[in-house]
């Protein structure tokens, strides 16, 4: 389990070529470059971590955690190997999280977001028996299934100074689909 004290390991992140491996390395730079200097001008700077954010979307495109997080139903085995374990979170939530933390004078440093913690297993049962009308890829399937397992997440700081998540995989899930289906990629 991990907490705010634990950074994105960019040396293993360039090694393992990955297709998000860029953005992760981005937002883990900027965010130490950020921090930094605010300490050396003296001013306050809170960050929000968010795990994969989920749920409905206006712009045209499918966002990519969506479309990663929706890889079962969209049968894109490509992505399983990200989905071994994935800490997800809606993103009314996000949101959510931003302005309470922008509003809480006592918030410091930075802050998990992460409401749900899945296993690929896990995702299978619960999108087979949720949405039936979509093949999605059976157990037995994805026990050859390889790929990096994310260590768990612990969203407890943030929890703790008194934000509430609103939304689960239910909703998460009806939102993405739902706007899918309107914007014609389902």
């Amino acid at each position: 389990m991990i907490d705010e004290t634990y950074w994105s390991n960019v040396d293993y992140i360039k090694a393992s070529n990955l297709s998000i491996g860029p953005y992760s390395i981005s937002k883990t730079l900027t965010e130490k470059r950020a921090l930094e200097f605010a300490q050396e001008h003296g001013l306050d700077l809170v960050t929000l971590l968010p795990a994969y954010v989920h749920g409905p979307f206006i712009c045209p495109n499918m966002p990519a955690s969506v479309h990663m997080s929706l890889a079962m139903v969209l049968g894109d085995h490509e992505q399983f190997k990200l989905f071994i374990n994935t800490p997800m979170v809606h993103i009314d939530d996000v949101a959510r999280a931003h302005i309470f933390l922008l509003e809480n004078p006592e918030a410091k440093g930075r802050y998990i977001c992460s409401s749900d913690m899945i296993t690929i297993e896990e995702m299978s049962k619960f999108l087979s028996a949720k949405y039936p009308e979509y093949p999605i890829q059976t157990l037995e399937s994805l026990k050859d299934v390889e790929g990096f397992r994310i260590p768990g997440v612990s969203s407890k700081k943030l929890l703790d100074s008194g934000f509430k998540f609103r939304y689960g995989l239910d909703e998460m899930f009806d939102g993405a689909i739902q706007c899918c289906k309107e914007k014609g990629f389902l």
